[in-house]
């Protein structure tokens, strides 16, 4: 079995990101994307991926809360280094109206702008959205027809995941799964088709049961797998393989070995 976290913020571990892909490797985690979120990291997620590629690729996007930071500067290094092979997609992109740390309109023009690159540039795009679903559906209904996606970290309604999948974005399933008070995203997990799904662990955040409360790293991803191949009602060996061939179809530019 081989593993795909899809979302990961190694820049922001407590680890070093040598330690990190050591630990993930004995837990057969085997890939991952590590995620630009701010313009002071964007070039040090580029240099991790270009480090440690094909084992790391990475995003390059800033997120709803950095939104009051996107220039056409910030474009501009976008649109210039995401044609590189590391880059395999657009964002963190998206929307937060539960903190709010920009205002929304700037938030609307950022997330848009970014939807914008990917259709561009022909790349997918990793989207954030909380607690702001009617804004991302209609945002992602403006642009249906353009590339694919996958909405990360997914806690949103059904409603929301349907939209995602009508538009063409994938599902990504993180650690909060896996806490108590998660019944309704699970329900959501067992409704969402199995070729649409992948796994992350937006570490260092989130770190799924048993390891809650502790810093989350690309390794715990396998806990999360676990409960959704129950969820699904498949074994390990299907999920992982299922999900590779989902990551592959969504991240061509990533060399799987």
């Amino acid at each position: 079995m081989q593993w795909i976290d899809v979302h990961t913020h190694i820049n922001m571990l407590e680890m070093t990101p040598e330690q990190a892909l050591a630990s993930a490797a004995e837990q057969q985690v085997n890939h991952m994307i590590t995620i630009g979120t701010c313009p002071d990291d964007l070039p040090v997620v580029l240099a991790l991926a270009q480090k440690f590629y094909p084992q790391v690729g990475c995003t390059l996007g800033i997120h709803p809360h950095e939104a009051e930071l996107y220039s056409a500067e910030i474009e501009k290094f976008i649109r210039a280094h995401a044609t590189a092979k590391e880059v395999v997609a657009i964002g963190e992109t998206g929307l937060d109206y539960y903190y709010n740390n920009a205002p929304k309109e700037q938030q609307i023009h950022a997330f848009r702008a970014q939807l914008q690159i990917a259709q561009d540039l022909g790349l997918p795009v990793e989207i954030h959205t909380r607690d702001a679903e009617p804004d991302t559906m209609t945002i992602l209904r403006d642009f249906q027809g353009g590339k694919r996606g996958l909405l990360h970290c997914f806690t949103g309604t059904w409603e929301m995941a349907k939209v995602g999948l009508d538009c063409g974005y994938d599902i990504s399933i993180s650690g909060v799964v896996t806490f108590k008070n998660a019944q309704a995203l699970r329900d959501v997990v067992k409704q969402v088709p199995l070729d649409r799904l992948h796994i992350e662990t937006d570490a260092p955040f989130l770190a799924p049961i048993p390891h809650r409360g502790k810093k989350n790293q690309p390794a715990f991803v396998t806990h999360t797998a676990a409960l959704v191949a129950d969820l699904k009602g498949v074994t390990l060996e299907t999920l992982s393989a299922q999900l590779r061939k989902n990551a592959q179809a969504l991240f061509p530019k990533m060399a799987f070995q």
